[in-house]
């Protein structure tokens, strides 16, 4: 239930919003939800509902285990995000970007959302990769997902890789992979340089995405949360909102500008750290 508009949490975020003149974003599992593909560790999770699901996301597993690769396969072909289409709380980041106050959206999701619903796939860092490439684990080959799936439809319950014969995956990062460095390096300048950090949907437990809002804090940026369910960074924020993403982002990217005269100084890369 909102806070209201007189609710204190709700006031200080809008004037934060407001007021910010550079603002990266954390977007997780939740902002997709109002699509219809679930979270991982909400109420109605998939691994809430059921824990095994988990193994098809640990690397050790995938590889060792071929049912382990085939179930992975069958899920890959009945993911939600080939039906989804952006929500209101993916167009709310399309606008702020077109204020020219989005910094970087950094994101959790594997669904391309974000890009779909028009915001520049530059701005859009993919911390865990993307369900629509696939990628080998032995040769590095990388290619539409789609064509994957059209060998899983006609009979290949665990598609090789087509370059070497190796173990063909989703572009997405399993538990036990590391995050491109590239990609967590763009982050982290990201989170270095703004003055607004917003948390949306995300429960800040998986690292290292997680601690990109404690890095942001670190350097000076205002810290706002828009989660369900408690995170671990709640009281290092400035407000915290439980409210629906598809309803309370569009109203916070909507709050009126406020101008400052003062120039924006932020910590910017994270070379500056000793």
């Amino acid at each position: 239930m909102r806070r209201g508009v007189d609710g204190e949490d709700w006031r200080r975020a809008r004037e934060l919003f407001g007021g910010a003149r550079r603002i990266t974003a954390l977007t997780g599992a939740g902002v997709s939800t109002a699509s219809g593909i679930p979270d991982f560790r909400g109420p109605n999770g998939v691994w809430t509902k059921n824990p095994a699901a988990q193994r098809l996301s640990d690397i050790d597993s995938y590889v060792s285990d071929p049912r382990v690769r085939e179930q992975a396969w069958r899920s890959r072909a009945e993911h939600p995000a080939w039906r989804a289409e952006p929500n209101a709380a993916h167009r709310a980041f399309v606008d702020l970007d077109r204020s020219g106050r989005l910094g970087a959206l950094l994101t959790q999701n594997i669904d391309e959302l974000h890009q779909r619903a028009g915001l520049d796939r530059d701005r859009v860092l993919e911390l865990h990769g993307t369900i629509f490439h696939t990628v080998c684990l032995d040769c590095g080959a990388t290619g539409p997902m789609s064509a994957a799936l059209e060998r899983v439809a006609a009979g290949e319950p665990d598609p090789p890789c087509r370059s070497c014969g190796g173990i063909l995956k989703s572009a997405t990062v399993s538990f036990g992979q590391s995050l491109d460095a590239d990609v967590l390096r763009g982050a982290q300048r990201a989170a270095l340089n703004c003055d607004l950090f917003v948390a949306a949907g995300t429960s800040l437990t998986v690292h290292p995405a997680a601690g990109l809002a404690e890095l942001g804090v670190k350097a000076g940026a205002r810290l706002i949360i828009c989660n369900a369910e408690p995170t671990p960074y709640d009281e290092a924020a400035a407000a915290v909102l439980r409210e629906p993403l598809a309803e309370v982002l569009p109203d916070l990217v909507a709050a009126p500008v406020i101008e400052s005269p003062r120039p924006l100084r932020t910590w910017g890369d994270p070379s500056t750290w000793s």
